[in-house]
């Protein structure tokens, strides 16, 4: 069934899953950051990917949207084979795709809400009102309301995360990407970016794959969680099991032990 959207016209209801990857490999200057990783992402639900920094987490992430070119293997998003679509169809694509970085990656010289603007300007054909609207919509969704005259470095590092959230989700993607989002964030704040990262999959439906070191914040956000050592998944399942597995990665992680199968 198809529905339309205001912001990129006309959508196809695709079937589940919405991300497939299938023995993903990557290998950059002869050293192996991805050996065979494949894993699904049900449509409209959260996969966390933890594990030690250097592990091949955020190089998974760049294969999801084309900023990566895998060695092999294959990754389909909404039914769509990454690495055989052209430039152009990969541009349309990656318009239904929302993607926040570790750093906030805010335009300094643009005030919040001409930051959220962006992209509504750089691919939708709206008129200046309904941008505004959408603008104030989502800068309250992030609890900034009223911030958009505001410039970066007239917020906390906190109120840009946020500001940064606002922006991806101005287009309403199907698909969100997260890099480690709390990344620098102390636990209160880390708190409150999750639970707008959980407030947002609730209420966009989007489906959305989350790279973290934040066990309580995966927790929290994720319906399943993957476990990637030395680029593979050594372990992947339901969140609420995460804290029960034997599996002695995700024993020796979630516990902080150095003793285990993970060498540092």
């Amino acid at each position: 069934m198809a529905r339309n959207d205001a912001i990129l016209g006309h959508r196809q209801q695709m079937s589940d899953p919405a991300i497939v990857v299938r023995d993903l490999t990557v290998s950059l200057s002869g050293r192996a950051i991805l050996s065979g990783v494949s894993f699904e992402v049900p449509r409209g639900t959260t996969l966390a990917i933890m594990g030690l920094s250097g592990v091949g987490k955020s190089t998974t992430l760049r294969c999801l949207v084309g900023l990566q070119r895998p060695d092999s293997g294959q990754v389909l998003v909404d039914d769509r084979d990454i690495l055989a679509l052209s430039r152009k169809d990969l541009d349309e694509l990656r318009k239904r795709v929302g993607m926040v970085f570790q750093m906030p990656a805010l335009f300094d010289s643009l005030t919040i809400g001409e930051n959220v603007a962006f992209g509504l300007r750089e691919h939708a054909r709206l008129p200046e009102e309904e941008i505004q609207r959408i603008v104030a919509e989502k800068l309250a969704i992030v609890d900034l309301e009223g911030m958009g005259h505001l410039f970066p470095n007239q917020l906390s590092g906190g109120m840009q995360k946020r500001a940064s959230l606002a922006r991806t989700i101005a287009t309403d993607p199907d698909v969100i990407l997260y890099d480690e989002p709390t990344t620098g964030l102390d636990p209160i704040l880390s708190r409150v970016i999750n639970e707008l990262i959980l407030d947002l999959q609730k209420r966009m439906h989007a489906t959305s794959v989350v790279v973290t070191h934040d066990i309580a914040g995966a927790m929290l956000v994720a319906h399943r969680i993957a476990m990637l050592h030395r680029g593979q998944i050594v372990w992947i399942g339901p969140s609420e099991e995460f804290q029960t597995t034997d599996n002695e990665f995700v024993a020796q992680f979630r516990e902080g032990r150095v003793q285990g199968p993970i060498r540092v």
